[in-house]
């Protein structure tokens, strides 16, 4: 009998660490150089000086969250105690044996929206924002529209929420008017079908060659999908973006001139939590006392509503792509709705719906 062979050196080489083939290894190289896996980002370092980061957070703020949230890391789903720093998006937030099996995830306005098999619900779990548009309604309850009240808080919708912008109504995520109708889902003409039709699952970016099967020009910021428009300007031949983006700049200086005329404190906005500040001077940047900024707190219902939506458009900078009918909904019925009390006639705007 042959005596056993313990260890049997490879016929040839490589032996070097770093001339053995990997598999995959271009998809590695790619999410390495995407923003989920910069550890130096400030979605991965925000909690660094604390050590920890808080359960309601990791969720979406660590791979290890991630799992320990859903359960895939054989605990219990729910996050119940803090997840450790320095953690990214890792390769198993997406490749989890039993990311499959999670069927449905709940969004912040409670709602519960099925989700397809696989990547859909890691995306879907991180990118529905934190607020929605019945955080806004139980924030304000039955306070005078018109009423500035320090108690009320500007309520923040979160970051880069494509997922609950692509939903629209059925998500309601924005804070919709009574008596007005919201678009849904913005669906698309196959091939797209969820957010990997059109975003690079590794790299994150944009695959323009699947825009190019229905659209003439490949780049998002160029396509149009109304002969309306939306701004008023008349100007067809400009991407949606572009009136979208108009007619949110005419939000935030209606809430402005509101906040002037109306609850009597100048506001401006911001790019640091939370946001909207107290701007007495009008110098278009907020107060400061002994260097610290003055939060706004002249909050009404009303102007609430308005900023909300506005804060909920912008935070998806994609919104156009994703779901431009409800996005201008939003907008046009936030500058409707502040217009009563300015005395605005909103037509004479020339904005559509």
């Amino acid at each position: 009998m042959e005596a056993l062979k313990l260890y049997v050196m490879p016929q040839s080489g490589p032996f070097r660490p770093d001339q053995i083939p990997v598999p995959q290894q271009e998809l590695i190289s790619a999410w390495a150089r995407s923003a989920h896996a910069d550890a130096s980002a400030e979605a991965f370092t925000h909690w660094d000086g604390d050590g920890e980061i808080p359960a309601n957070c990791a969720a979406c703020h660590a791979g290890a969250g991630f799992r320990d949230f859903h359960g895939l890391d054989g605990s219990a789903p729910g996050i119940e105690g803090p997840t450790p720093i320095g953690g990214v998006v890792d390769c198993d937030t997406c490749h989890s044996p039993g990311l499959g099996e999670i069927a449905a995830i709940t969004l912040p306005s409670g709602i519960e929206h099925p989700v397809a098999p696989g990547v859909q619900a890691a995306c879907m779990t991180c990118h529905i924002g934190r607020e929605a548009g019945a955080s806004v309604t139980r924030a304000v309850g039955d306070k005078a529209e018109d009423t500035p009240d320090p108690s009320i808080n500007f309520v923040n919708p979160h970051y880069a929420l494509a997922g609950a912008m692509r939903l629209g109504s059925i998500g309601a995520g924005g804070f919709e008017y009574p008596g007005k109708a919201y678009s849904g889902r913005f669906f698309h003409a196959r091939p797209i079908a969820d957010c990997a039709s059109c975003h690079d699952p590794h790299t994150l970016t944009v695959a323009e060659e699947t825009c190019l099967t229905c659209h003439e020009n490949g780049a998002p910021e160029a396509i149009r999908i109304s002969m309306i428009s939306y701004d008023g300007s008349g100007d067809i031949s400009k991407g949606i973006r572009s009136d979208i983006e108009a007619n949110s700049a005419l939000l935030l200086k209606t809430i402005q001139d509101y906040s002037v005329n109306i609850a009597g404190a100048p506001i401006v906005f911001e790019h640091s939590y939370p946001y909207f500040f107290l701007d007495a001077d009008r110098d278009g940047r907020g107060d400061r006392i002994d260097g610290k900024p003055q939060t706004y707190k002249s909050w009404t219902p009303r102007m609430l509503k308005a900023a909300y939506n506005w804060k909920f458009v912008n935070a998806d900078s994609g919104a156009f792509v994703h779901n431009p009918h409800y996005a201008l909904q939003l907008l046009y019925d936030s500058i409707a709705d502040l217009a009563g009390p300015l005395n605005i006639d909103v037509e004479a705007l020339g904005i559509q719906r």
